[in-house]
């Protein structure tokens, strides 16, 4: 009367032994998780290639890396078949990023430059047709087209062939101000004569410096707005202090008209750089200063003398694509 028992036994050990068999299967042939994919990491925007002089119908284009690229003119629609928020520019280096500002609505998007282009003269700049259709823009619009340099977060979105979140709209008195300087064709320079240069047209009279919102009353008068008057002198409160790190050949004012004081207590720091140069181009830019914490090279802007008008400084550094800035106290 055993021997059944002992078959049943051994009948629902192997069973036993079986399921787990099966199981230990299944999870050997289960995929893990999916990692991401090398082709879409940082080391996608390297190395930035900016390439030969060509001619465009008589004029010569010359790419040139320039930082503070900031121009209005037209868009155009881009090739058949690019993909992604992206776009064709005949000057900035590959791959390079910009905000597109749509001047009839003041929407402005984040896109990324992987092309040369548009091969016209009329036009700044060609766009994908996703970043058309994120812009609301069609052909000929006319748009402001600045160089950033966006959080790694939003260029792998691009890179993926998405989209990156929408800036603020731009104001409507700034959108006034910037379709002024719109030319007939082709573009014009908002800010440093020497875009002109590189983008082989002829400057235009009297550029005026990069525009922001909160500058928007220091614009100088134009020939077609005889009624605007100069903008009154700023207050000394809001000129940047001598500081022993300030980067020669800044702009004398204060960083984004928050008052600074060279005895204040917090700042706003953009980011730390190993190469000093670097450093250097990206204090210009937002008029700040450089300090040095051991081997890196720290760009600051400020000081100030409350942590509220730092945060002011704050927030406007990160509507102008400085995503990764902080507020550091200095104490």
């Amino acid at each position: 009367m055993k021997l059944p028992i002992r078959i049943s036994l051994v009948s629902v050990a192997g069973l036993a032994l079986l399921s787990l068999g099966a199981c230990a299967s299944t999870a050997q042939t289960a995929s893990g998780p999916v990692e991401r994919s090398i082709a879409n990491g940082p080391a996608a925007d390297y190395p930035v290639v900016v390439g030969n002089p060509f001619t465009v119908d008589g004029i010569t284009y010359t790419p040139v890396d320039t930082m503070n690229y900031d121009q209005v003119g037209y868009a155009t629609v881009d090739q058949p078949g690019a993909a992604g928020v992206t776009g064709a520019h005949r000057t900035l280096p590959l791959p390079s990023y910009v905000e597109i500002t749509a001047l009839d609505t003041g929407r402005t998007v984040l896109v990324r430059i992987e092309r040369r282009g548009p091969m016209t003269n009329d036009r700044l700049v060609s766009l994908s047709e996703a970043a058309l259709a994120q812009l609301g823009i069609g052909e000929g619009a006319p748009v402001r087209m600045r160089r950033v340099n966006p959080p790694e977060e939003q260029r792998a979105q691009l890179r993926a062939g998405g989209e990156a979140p929408p800036r603020m709209d731009t104001p409507a008195g700034l959108l006034e101000v910037l379709k002024r300087r719109l030319p007939e064709r082709g573009s014009a320079p908002l800010g440093d004569a020497r875009q002109a240069q590189v983008s082989g047209i002829a400057p235009v009279p009297g550029p005026i410096a990069t525009l922001d919102p909160d500058e928007e009353a220091a614009v100088a008068p134009t020939e077609d707005d005889p009624d605007s008057s100069p903008a009154p002198a700023e207050d000394s409160a809001v000129t940047r202090p001598e500081l022993p790190m300030a980067i020669e050949g800044g702009p004398a004012r204060a960083p984004l008209m928050v008052p600074v004081t060279a005895d204040g207590t917090y700042t706003v720091q953009l980011g730390a750089f190993s190469v000093r140069a670097n450093a250097d181009r990206l204090a210009r830019e937002v008029q700040g200063y450089v300090e040095t914490s051991g081997n890196l090279a720290l760009v600051r802007v400020g000081p100030f003398a409350t942590r509220g008008q730092a945060e002011q400084a704050l927030a406007k550094l990160r509507e102008r694509g400085y995503s990764d800035a902080e507020i550091r106290s200095l104490d």
